[in-house]
């Protein structure tokens, strides 16, 4: 045996994670359970003599001679595995929930912790339920790389929403402990699995990740759910005694954090039109829902000729095929309006979405010409003053339609929340990261990583609060999400895999 990568390369990526326990338990369980045991066996007291008198050069050695291969059998096999058994661990029968703090919710919460320590990392949970892995290399400073993403889910979910990237970072963080890269990381790193996200059970979203960032407002302990049980209660029920007084404390410090990352299913069908797995998130949109309510004249509907009516309905119907023009071809109603000096109407036509969701009418029956329409609308785009400027010309059309229609219109304003942009400098990493990743995985120059926005929100936003952010999106099949038809091609986790351990090799 020539040199310590000779004889590394005798031993399979399990074998070597086995080796790099220093317990004799995990040379006694090699022998048992490996073919080839009698080889672990009486190599074993070498490679731990060899490990010990390497050098800092030697060890950068090591890990050059390994850096080439792409460990299919843990950013991809394993991953994928680990996926589908955490997308079983439901509170429902024949389909995935799992709520805050839910039997399913503190079982894959174990799960996901086991799955840490595996990596080599350091566990705990916090008083809100995260539960966190770190790894705090002997010579790292004190500013720690966050990369988290949320293990809670929506009613009847998919797999992958949340899980992927708190997989991806468990995974690429072991192979890194594999390649005895982990110890030699300049930072430390922790893993984030935010307890919640989704906001199902409490209705209040980013209850995890807002604590961390120390947003999260006292008096959230004390909303309940459907059954009466408070945030306080469940946390209590799982022996978490978070009061107002000590919620605080879960708050991290902003100089003890170097940035935070997340990993995320795209939720959208961009990437699997062109083809490529990853992409870099720009931002994540800003939002105004509203609730329209359109007031006429109540009549029967075979007494009241066309030409008399004040009919609720079809000014409501104007009014939303208005909208579509607006946010279809905003450039056609703001371009020449004084707003646009502060934002750009190419940036706002290429971010803009806005939906209705809801429509009800009253008396809602089939022979009367309905008194009064109300529907919703919800407005997203990367830029704030660019979503009020739509607003204003919104505001505007809706005057016009209704004062025509001799109805009456209201606009309530339910929600803002203001866009957060990803810093460039992590983004440009992370776009670094991608290219490298797919390049090795292809052999080919896949040509520039797309930049996207993203128009869902993610823990991402809470976080922003606390440090500056990047996020990278993965394909999804058919842009499906919040479904059990949500779906991500192994590959494509292996891909997400493979950036974050460039990334982290690369920048930390």
């Amino acid at each position: 045996m020539r040199d310590l990568r000779g004889l590394l390369a005798c031993f399979s990526a399990c074998e070597l994670a086995a080796i790099t326990m220093s317990s004799h338990a995990a040379n006694n369980k090699l022998c048992k359970t490996s073919k080839s045991a009698p080889c672990v066996i009486s190599l074993f007291p070498i490679v731990i003599l060899l490990l010990s008198q390497q050098s800092a050069a030697g060890s950068t050695h090591i890990s050059d001679g390994l850096k080439n291969d792409l460990f299919p059998e843990i950013l991809r096999d394993e991953a994928a595995a680990r996926l589908y058994e955490l997308g079983k661990v439901s509170d429902a029968h024949g389909y995935l929930e799992r709520t805050f703090m839910s039997p399913a919710s503190i079982r894959a919460g174990n799960l996901i912790r086991t799955w840490m320590e595996d990596a080599g990392l350091t566990t705990w949970v916090d008083g809100l339920g995260n539960v966190h892995g770190r790894i705090q290399p002997p010579n790292a400073d004190n500013k720690a790389l966050l990369i988290g993403s949320h293990l809670d889910t929506v009613v009847d979910a998919g797999m992958f929403d949340g899980a992927l990237g708190i997989i991806s970072a468990i995974s690429a963080l072991k192979v890194l402990n594999i390649t005895g890269r982990l110890w030699h990381l300049r930072h430390p790193v922790e893993v984030i699995a935010f307890s919640d996200e989704e906001g199902v059970r409490f209705q209040s979203t980013f209850l995890g990740s807002a604590a961390i960032a120390g947003v999260l407002p006292v008096s959230t302990l004390q909303i309940p759910d459907k059954s009466g049980l408070t945030v306080q209660n469940v946390l209590k029920e799982n022996l978490i005694d978070t009061t107002e007084e000590n919620l605080s404390q879960l708050k991290y410090e902003p100089e003890t954090v170097l940035g935070y990352v997340e990993v995320h299913i795209e939720q959208g069908p961009v990437l699997e039109s062109i083809g490529l797995p990853l992409a870099v998130v720009k931002g994540i949109a800003g939002q105004t829902r509203l609730k329209l309510t359109v007031r006429g004249s109540q009549g029967h509907a075979g007494t009241v000729p066309m030409s008399m009516r004040q009919d609720p309905m079809v000014a409501a119907a104007e009014l939303i095929v208005s909208l579509e023009s607006l946010c279809k071809r905003p450039q056609d109603f703001i371009s020449s309006n004084g707003h646009c000096n502060a934002f750009s109407v190419e940036s706002l036509s290429g971010s803009l979405v806005c939906t209705v969701g809801e429509i009800s009418a009253w008396p809602s029956a089939s022979n009367v010409i309905p008194g009064q329409v109300s529907f919703t609308i919800d407005i997203r785009t990367i830029d704030d003053i660019g979503r009020e400027a739509i607003l204003y010309e919104l505001s505007n059309q809706m005057h016009t339609i209704c004062d025509r229609r001799s109805v009456s219109c209201f606009m309530d304003r339910k929600h803002d929340a203001n866009a957060v942009s990803c810093d460039d400098g992590l983004n440009s990493q992370l776009k670094s990261a991608a290219y490298a990743a797919l390049k090795r995985m292809s052999g080919e120059d896949i040509g520039d990583v797309p930049v996207l926005m993203s128009g869902a929100g993610h823990d991402t936003m809470a976080m922003s609060h606390l440090t500056k952010v990047g996020m990278l999106f993965v394909r999804c099949r058919g842009g499906i999400s919040h479904s059990p038809e949500e779906h991500v091609l192994e590959d494509d986790i292996w891909a997400a895999g493979l950036a974050i351990q460039a990334f982290m090799e690369t920048n930390l």
